[in-house]
């Protein structure tokens, strides 16, 4: 296990919330940067320390290495200047108890510090040409002692499992279909593959506008399925890596949702379709009458869509 140190004040709730590290694969004037090489180091299992704004608010410990992937939609305007092809590596990011300071303990960190590409300045301020820095086992650990070790072992604690569909033949055709298409990019025939089955950077988007299942309300992420909206074949590819294109759901909700067996308004009334038997809902505890949260606007073009399947369902 490796400790790594991210300085991310632009884009940190972001990648926080939505459990990943992203940066460009060169600079802006196409030369190599050592920080952005640093995304290709690192692996499953090392720790990531979370600066910004002056402070380390959370720990999160890698589960994918670094993979080719297209600038996050959600950064929007942020880093304009910044190349469209980059890395993306995923991140399981924890809050800690009480964000740490570093400058106010710079007598005991900065001796520790790497001597190149360091992630702070020997004042304790932030060196803003560094995005993510390898740093020594011994800042790791006394990182770890000044910020208490209960979040790392609450990372220890989580198994790393997700809701997956099991794969049927249709799945199968479409990452096929992508694998051979010559017209999708390399750095997104991943990404693309990925959202396919709910995965990546599509799910990661997904968790940052839903955080639990409308019906259930159930929150813990490794159980919920990341469902399309309007379905992978009636999308068009950047419809289908959309965090608006798709619902966090708990997987007997998404099976509903996906065979267009129940369907939503705007405003969160659900539909319950004629050939779907009243016991099904009474045994999974599911209100046909129970108003979910109403959906985003950007959601609703998505949504016409999927009733409209649901209606044409027969």
């Amino acid at each position: 296990m490796a400790f790594w140190w991210v300085n991310h004040k632009q884009t940190r709730d972001l990648e926080v919330g939505g459990r990943y590290l992203w940066s460009p694969m060169r600079n802006a004037n196409d030369r190599r940067n050592a920080s952005y090489d640093a995304m290709k180091q690192v692996r499953r299992g090392d720790l990531v320390f979370s600066y910004a704004n002056g402070f380390i608010g959370a720990v999160g410990r890698v589960t994918e290495v670094a993979m080719a992937a297209p600038k996050p939609t959600e950064f929007g305007n942020i880093g304009d200047y910044w190349a469209n092809e980059g890395w993306l590596v995923e991140v399981d990011f924890v809050p800690v108890p009480k964000p740490l300071r570093p400058k106010a303990h710079i007598e005991r960190i900065g001796p520790l510090l790497p001597s190149r590409h360091s992630p702070i300045r020997a004042s304790g301020d932030g060196n803003q040409g560094t995005y993510l820095a390898a740093i020594p086992d011994s800042l790791g650990l006394l990182l770890m002692a000044l910020l208490g070790a209960d979040q790392v072992r609450e990372l220890d604690a989580i198994a790393p499992f997700h809701v997956e569909r099991a794969p049927d033949a249709e799945l199968l055709d479409d990452i096929r279909d992508i694998d051979v298409d010559a017209s999708i990019p390399e750095t997104q025939r991943v990404q693309l593959a990925k959202a396919r089955v709910g995965q990546g950077l599509f799910r990661k988007r997904v968790m940052l506008i839903d955080g639990a299942c409308r019906v259930t309300g159930v929150s813990d992420v490794r159980l919920l399925v990341a469902s399309h909206i309007k379905p992978w074949r009636a999308s068009n590819n950047a419809e289908r890596v959309n965090g608006f294109n798709g619902l966090l759901l708990s997987p007997h909700i998404d099976a509903l949702f996906d065979d267009h067996l129940i369907t939503f308004e705007d405003d969160g009334r659900m539909h319950v379709h004629t050939s779907l038997a009243r016991e099904v809902l009474d045994r999974w505890s599911i209100d046909p009458d129970r108003r979910v949260e109403a959906f985003r606007y950007e959601q609703r073009e998505f949504m016409s869509h999927h009733r409209s399947a649901f209606a044409a369902r027969g």
